[in-house]
């Protein structure tokens, strides 16, 4: 083995790049390669075997072509089997790719560089600048978190049918999902893209829904075990009929079910929508009870 820590300076046009080198540089990034090079120098030497064939620093080679240099730093890696080399020439750049950020950290990173000197341009960390600007923005101090409203539990319910409430650009309605009309008023003559639901399961919440602590739930108004297949059926049918006609064609319709009554919620999507995509199914660890922090498909 040959001492691998001597750096020479070696002509451009000496170097020999590796013809099946798959990693690939844009103009762009050459571009940047070299404005790196020119504002601080060329700190990193190219990689190359006693042949003067280029083990890494392609990129590099490239940029000071760019930049109109005539010699570049090489180290000499001499040692080297052939299959070594090929290996080196993928993992120099696959190794790199495996690292990741933290964006907080990289952000104060790139404000502290600011703050040191304002004419710095941040480009050169190979950030662009709408990137350098999403995370200096990032650092403005963020709004102390909302305390949540505390809800007197005992005061009467004051909610009414038809009562719709304007949340910014959103809106809820309190109403029946069987009414077209419910979604008229909701909707006006906008439709919806994309619906979720999760309608009522026809399944008791007693022994079904969790509440073993302070929380307990009452038994839904509707579909709560009191229907019987058909009724669940026609029931469902309503609903998604109404979320169909008053959804953009081609919008795709999540529906939430308990594995009891899949077939009545499959029969009523057969009759409202033009097709089934997909079944998603949640594996659930423990008991697998409706009303967990994730329901059954």
């Amino acid at each position: 083995m040959t001492d691998t820590t001597i750096i020479r300076p070696e002509k451009l046009e000496h170097l020999v790049p590796q013809e099946r080198n798959a990693r690939t540089h844009s103009r762009k990034q050459l571009k940047q390669i070299a404005e790196s090079i020119k504002k601080f120098g060329f700190t990193n030497p190219v990689l190359a075997d006693g042949q003067n064939g280029i083990i890494a620093g392609h990129g590099r080679l490239e940029a000071a072509k760019l930049l109109g240099l005539m010699r570049i730093p090489v180290l000499r890696l001499e040692h080297m089997t052939e299959a070594e080399k090929r290996a080196y020439v993928i993992a120099d750049n696959r190794l790199a790719e495996l690292a990741g950020w933290d964006n907080e950290l990289l952000a104060l990173e790139l404000g502290a560089i600011h703050e040191l000197d304002k004419e710095f341009e941040l480009a050169l960390t190979g950030f662009d600048t709408a990137e350098v600007e999403a995370l200096l923005n990032s650092l403005d101090a963020e709004p102390a978190p909302e305390q949540p409203a505390q809800i007197d539990e005992s005061a009467p319910v004051i909610s009414r049918v038809g009562d719709k409430w304007i949340l910014g650009d959103h809106a809820i309605i309190c109403g029946d999902a069987t009414d077209p009309a419910v979604y008229s008023k909701l909707l006006g003559t906008e439709k919806a893209q994309m619906v979720f639901t999760d309608p009522p399961y026809n399944v008791p919440v007693g022994g079904h829904i969790c509440g073993l602590g302070k929380v307990q739930h009452e038994e839904f108004v509707m579909a709560s075990e009191e229907m019987s297949q058909e009724e669940f059926t026609a029931f469902l049918t309503s609903v998604t009929a109404n979320l169909a006609r008053f959804s953009s064609d081609g919008s795709i319709h999540y529906v939430c079910m308990d594995w009891r009554h899949m077939q009545e919620l499959l029969t009523a999507g057969a009759a409202s929508y033009t097709e089934l995509k997909n079944l998603v199914f949640v594996f659930k660890h423990g008991t697998g009870q409706v009303g967990q922090s994730q329901r059954a498909a």
